[in-house]
């Protein structure tokens, strides 16, 4: 296997690689890869895994080298170990999921809290920015949770409510005017099965997709109840979500208070359930926060630029002061 790994900071390539590479060859020797530094990347070349673990120790260093000025053989001796127990930890936490090869397995602290609040409480809900794995991971237990045999369905929510454009009018019949909304769960799921394997279930109603609206009058028993982009539904619909709760049933409440496409003189279903839940037995809320975010790099950079509050008080200036106060990080047992 052939990987190349960036370097976030190529001008200080002397200190990552060590006085005449050492640092480079420490890392070959302990790992049986091959490293080739070439400007602003490393090749890693050998065994899959040595691979991956090679490139997760090259990340490590580059993240350590940020808070300090140089490394030596022993910080690389210590990334060493910690991706080695950073791997071991990771395969007693991974959720098995119906594709072989699609063992989920979460990658911070707050995405471990969050998987464990999942498999232990009835009513969860997690706020935080995009990239977070907030409804990639709720699927993943969803999915875990039905082929262990631990539910018998899944179904899965969302608001229609565009990101602040209007799409108009959209042909079809109800499946197909929602799939644009519901595209993110389906890439999620489509991770985590086969594509006839989803079909299959949602033939058979094992999973269901389902618009907010649709949902008054239900009653779920034996199912995992998603909710994504629970920060455009109203205060009125968040009810009418959460009563639907059955016996031997599980809900996720997902979305990101910063992001809301609701009409300013809306308030948000989301905020205003978690400041009247917080504190009630049972209920579960947390927060990730960029700290979490596992998509590209640079995706935390944005949502840090973004995360002043400064530019929602121009788009949603009714909503600013209500929210600053409303969540808290996940741990804060203010929270719990």
């Amino acid at each position: 296997m052939e990987l190349s790994v960036t370097l976030h900071e190529p001008h200080r390539r002397a200190e990552l690689f060590g006085p005449q590479d050492r640092y480079l060859r420490q890392i070959r020797d302990a790992l049986a890869v091959r490293l080739h530094a070439r400007n602003t990347t490393v090749q890693i070349v050998g065994e899959a895994p040595q691979v991956a673990k090679a490139a997760a120790v090259i990340e490590h260093l580059q993240e350590t080298l940020r808070h300090r000025q140089y490394l030596d053989e022993h910080a690389i001796d210590m990334a060493l170990a910690e991706v080695d127990e950073r791997e071991r930890s990771a395969d007693a936490q991974a959720i098995t999921v119906f594709s072989r090869d699609a063992a989920i397995v979460p990658k911070t602290d707050g995405q471990r809290h969050y998987v464990e609040a999942m498999l232990k409480h009835d009513l969860v809900f997690c706020l935080g920015p995009a990239g977070t794995g907030k409804t990639y991971l709720a699927v993943a237990v969803a999915v875990h949770l039905l082929k262990v045999g631990h539910t018998k369905r899944i179904v899965l929510v969302r608001p229609a409510v565009e990101a602040g454009e209007r799409l108009g009018f959209l042909p079809g019949d109800l499946q197909q005017k929602v799939n644009p909304y519901l595209r993110p769960i389906f890439d999620a799921m489509h991770d985590m099965m086969t594509f006839e394997q989803l079909k299959r279930l949602m033939v058979n109603d094992v999973i269901e997709v389902v618009p907010l609206a649709y949902m008054r009058g239900r009653t779920l028993n034996s199912a995992v109840i998603i909710l994504d982009e629970a920060q455009n539904s109203t205060p009125t619909q968040m009810l009418m979500f959460l009563t639907r709760l059955g016996h031997q049933s599980k809900m996720i409440v997902t979305g990101d208070d910063s992001q809301v496409d609701l009409e300013i003189d809306q308030r948000s279903g989301l905020i205003d359930a978690v400041h009247r839940l917080r504190g009630v037995p049972g209920i579960e809320i947390l927060r990730l926060t960029e700290l979490d975010i596992v998509r590209h790099r640079l995706v935390q950079e944005v949502v840090a630029r973004y995360g002043d509050g400064a530019w929602r008080a121009v788009d949603a200036p009714a909503r600013t002061d209500k929210n600053k106060s409303e969540t808290r990080p996940a741990g804060d047992p203010a929270a719990k």
